[in-house]
């Protein structure tokens, strides 16, 4: 049975942090629904509701401080959260609304409708997936039908569905949502909780010739390990990312012909660490590492020529190896560091590659200060590979020089 439908708002996505969230939801009865990739419930268990205050993955709950969902922990079978409000009446007495927020009090989101609802049920909004993470997106649909007619729309099967009394259809409204940062951020920005971080599309730089190319490779697991490289993988320079979950310290090394550490690539304690760096894989035998980490981790090997360009502004967070292929600019570098994480340490180094076959060691040191800074920095014509350095969330802008 379809019901009584009337769209009232439509804000588009707002990325949320994976955390446990409370959402606040003022005006009526809350009640959650948890949809599958159908956009329709999997059965009656995935209805949250006060005669239903619990989902079996208790990753959804009404508590007595309103309803917490634990956006990590909900099953990768959910692709969205709709979070509805009834009156139970007839037409609200108060406009709903919707807060969410962080575990430390943090507001992540605010959301009210901008008119009185002259029905007794409304779809306030949904979390959904994207990219590896989770947006929100008011969508302000109201049921003249009442809550039964609500989750009918959503596959909950209603029997005996008694008709509401006194709830007109509701004339159009806009609903404004009010979310820190508002965009959805550009690519390597960093979004807390997000594990792994979204895999940007596999792209090689062109003309680029420093080290082979191969197919990446790819290797995740949980705390300390030692990781040996596919053999497809060829000797040269390559491109290593490392990314590692939540709080805590992680370190990379490669191991000699000897299993013996080498320099390390990465050893930090930054929170949600991601990076990369350029190594040389060996010749006669296979790349290996040894990892050291509190939580999950996920690794990849790619061609040098798959590593970001180093143009117009770009975004990140941790260190990063980038790639400069163009004539000389001026390098804007805009950095948010915190002294009590590893130091907030930044520094900035360029290799020039022409006509080398490794990574060579003599290098121009550009950059090394500690906290939040703004500087430029001359890089030189490439092809240059930079080394980025950074110990929290920066920003890049190249300039071209004046002719």
């Amino acid at each position: 049975m379809m019901c009584g439908m009337e769209h009232i708002a439509e804000v588009t996505g707002h990325w949320m942090p994976t955390v446990a969230l409370r959402v606040d939801v003022a005006g009526g009865e809350t009640a959650a629904l948890l949809l599958a990739s159908s956009g329709r419930v999997r059965g009656d268990a995935d209805l949250v509701f006060h005669r239903q205050p619990e989902h079996p993955s208790r990753a959804v709950r009404l508590g007595p401080s309103g309803l917490e969902i634990d956006l990590a922990g909900v099953e990768s079978e959910v692709g969205r959260i709709v979070v509805a409000c009834s009156s139970g009446h007839g037409a609200f007495e108060a406009v709903p609304a919707l807060g969410a927020f962080a575990p430390d009090g943090a507001a992540v989101l605010s959301y009210t409708m901008a008119e009185p609802v002259e029905v007794p049920a409304v779809a306030l909004g949904e979390f959904f997936r994207e990219a590896g993470g989770w947006k929100f997106q008011a969508l302000g649909q109201g049921y003249g039908a009442g809550f039964a007619g609500l989750v009918e729309e959503y596959g909950i099967e209603v029997a005996d569905a008694a008709p509401v009394r006194g709830g007109s259809l509701p004339v159009p409204l806009t609903g404004v949502v009010k979310v820190p940062g508002q965009e959805p951020p550009p690519e390597g920005a960093y979004v807390p909780g997000l594990y792994p971080p979204t895999e940007r599309p596999y792209q090689l730089v062109e003309g680029w010739d420093f080290g082979p190319v191969f197919e990446p490779f790819t290797a995740a697991g949980h705390g300390h390990d030692v990781i040996t490289v596919d053999a497809s993988v060829p000797p040269g320079p390559v491109l290593v990312e490392l990314a590692h979950e939540g709080e805590g310290y992680v370190s990379l090394y490669p191991l000699d012909r000897h299993n013996k550490d080498e320099e390390f690539l990465f050893a930090s304690p930054l929170p949600d660490f991601r990076g990369s760096r350029v190594t040389q894989a060996p010749m006669g035998r296979p790349l290996r590492f040894r990892i050291t980490a509190t939580n999950r981790w996920q690794l990849r090997v790619k061609p040098v020529a798959a590593a970001r360009r180093l143009q117009g502004t770009l975004y990140g967070y941790g260190p990063e190896a980038l790639l400069h292929t163009g004539p000389g600019v001026d390098l804007r570098v805009d950095f948010r560091g915190d002294r009590n994480v590893d130091g907030g340490y930044v520094s900035l180094h360029t290799f020039e590659v022409e006509g080398h076959d490794s990574l060579p060691t003599d290098n121009r040191f550009l950059l090394s200060d500690s906290g939040s800074l703004r500087r430029t920095v001359p890089i030189p014509d490439g092809p240059v590979v930079v080394r980025y350095y950074a110990a929290g969330t920066w920003r890049l802008t190249a300039k071209e020089l004046d002719s």
